[in-house]
C-alpha cells in the first residue's frame, strides 16, 4: 500500500463522499484525511476495520497469557483438569 496515494484533504472528502466510500470499500485501502494539511481521520472498510479489531483481541489475549507465564500463574493441564474435577464434585 502506498500512503501517498491514499491521502486526501477533507474538502475532497466533501466533494466526494460516494466516490469515497464506493473506493474504500473495493480496494480495502485506508484513506487519511487532511484538515489544514496535518492527517486528522483515517477512513476505511469495515471488513477491514473489523479484521484490525479482532487482531487487536488476539494480541491482548496473547500478552496476557505471556505476563501470566512470566508471574508463574499458569498450572499444567493435568492440574487444571483435576482442579476443575475437584471443583465440580464438590458442588
Amino acid at each position: 500500500m502506498k500512503l501517498s496515494s491514499q491521502i486526501k484533504p477533507i474538502s475532497y472528502l466533501k466533494a466526494h463522499v460516494s466516490e469515497v466510500i464506493r473506493e474504500i470499500g473495493e480496494q480495502g485501502e485506508p484513506l487519511i484525511i487532511t484538515q489544514n494539511g496535518e492527517a486528522k481521520a483515517i477512513l476505511q472498510d469495515i471488513h477491514s476495520y473489523e479484521q484490525q479489531q479482532e487482531t487487536m483481541a488476539l494480541l491482548k489475549l496473547l500478552a496476557l497469557g505471556n505476563r501470566q507465564i512470566e508471574d508463574k500463574r499458569v498450572h499444567a493441564v493435568a492440574v487444571a483438569i483435576q482442579v476443575i474435577r475437584e471443583r465440580r464434585n464438590h458442588k
